[in-house]
């Protein structure tokens, strides 16, 4: 029978208490279960209330402060701007999904180090910095070419719709208005004459 997620309750006074070691534990503790893989939810002693997500943010918010932090001003910016906008669904799972390759190829290189070198071997332990430091111009690369080529399919996306959109009014004759600069075709014209000048 699986083990149980950990319990942990918030109390009003802000501290977190573990239902476990039934004793009082620290955000840094918290941060050490997230790294050692531990299942655990954060609730509102009060309430019920899930407060697993707060925390986290909470731990991140904190590391980001550390000074070494993992996201730029830019990147915060641009990611905030996703909230509200119809994208935000995709990025999320987006972010989720590239994360989670990420995490699996680390997880695969190690186990290969360790089944090579031992466990404590640091030539195994110092194969996953040398895959990046090799890979990271490539990853970059791959990356910057995945981004061209979305832009480039959004662009033949609107170009369609555009197109699309045209067609569909092709039948139709409107009033001409005589915008300074704008051509009139021929049968818009001769509708305009028909119906009046604009101006």
């Amino acid at each position: 029978m699986p083990e149980q997620s950990r319990l942990i309750k918030k109390y009003p006074n802000r501290r977190l208490y573990d239902t476990r070691t039934s004793s009082y534990i620290t955000l840094a503790d918290v941060k050490e279960l997230v790294l050692n893989h531990e299942e655990f939810q954060v609730v509102d002693a009060k309430t019920g209330e899930d407060l697993t997500r707060s925390i986290l943010l909470q731990i991140i918010l904190e590391e980001e402060a550390g000074g070494a932090p993992m996201f730029t001003s830019d990147l915060l910016a641009h990611m905030i701007r996703f909230y509200g906008n119809a994208m935000q669904g995709m990025m999320g799972k987006y972010l989720e999904s590239n994360i989670k390759a990420f995490t699996e190829m680390q997880g695969k290189l190690q186990d290969q180090a360790r089944s090579i070198y031992g466990e404590n071997s640091p030539v195994g332990q110092d194969l996953w910095a040398q895959f990046l430091n090799f890979q990271g111009p490539a990853l970059q690369s791959m990356m910057g070419a995945y981004v061209d080529q979305s832009k480039k399919m959004f662009e033949q996306m609107q170009e369609q719709l555009e197109s699309q959109t045209r067609n569909m009014f092709t039948g139709f004759k409107f009033p001409t208005y005589g915008v300074q600069g704008e051509e009139v075709s021929p049968s818009a014209k001769s509708s305009s004459d028909k119906s009046g000048s604009h101006k």
